[in-house]
């Protein structure tokens, strides 16, 4: 059984030339949906992939309407597979129960992970150089020099405690004594 999936991301997008194209590819039963790519989260999707048996047919006009990445998309499509279940792209005509769709598929696949590695690779040099240049990386600390010295002042005097002292900064009383610890 073919089960055809389609989605757009706004009300204002009109969802009749992918329900026409997944008609037009056999399709017995179509899951509509309203919602971004990049949400994990699609009741549709989800109910439509509780809904397949194992020989089915998952279809979508585009690969862009299962998934927003690669990597999602190839997640998406092999837990389809663990459950015996073929996925088919009419616009790509990538069809996974056929040998030529699996290879194309897995051709993507070792494709995206490759271009993981590429970006692990390059994220590593650039966050050596750049500590090499002396930049310090991590988030920016959450009292300046001027706060801090603010902060010493008002513990060193007594007049506040320590938890007046962070609500009057801003900060919570760990990141004070963080930022106290740190200075000293």
């Amino acid at each position: 059984m073919k089960i055809g999936y389609a989605r757009v991301s706004t009300r204002d997008q009109n969802l009749s030339l992918q329900e026409e194209a997944l008609k037009k590819f056999g399709c017995d039963r179509i899951f509509i949906e309203t919602a971004s790519g990049a949400q994990r989260d699609r009741p549709q999707l989800k109910e439509a992939v509780s809904f397949l048996r194992e020989g089915d047919v998952l279809v979508v006009w585009k690969l862009d309407r299962l998934a927003r990445s690669l990597r999602q998309l190839i997640e998406t499509v092999d837990e389809l597979a663990g459950k015996g279940v073929g996925f088919a792209s009419v616009t790509e005509a990538i069809d996974t129960t056929t040998p030529g769709g699996k290879m194309i598929f897995h051709v993507f696949g070792a494709l995206a992970e490759f271009e993981r590695e590429l970006i692990r690779e390059r994220t590593a040099s650039g966050l050596s150089a750049a500590k090499a240049r002396g930049v310090r990386l991590g988030r920016p600390n959450s009292l300046d020099a001027s706060e801090l010295g603010v902060a010493r002042s008002l513990k060193k005097s007594g007049e506040m405690t320590a938890t007046q002292i962070a609500d009057h900064l801003g900060v919570s009383r760990a990141t004070l004594y963080r930022a106290l610890k740190e200075g000293a």
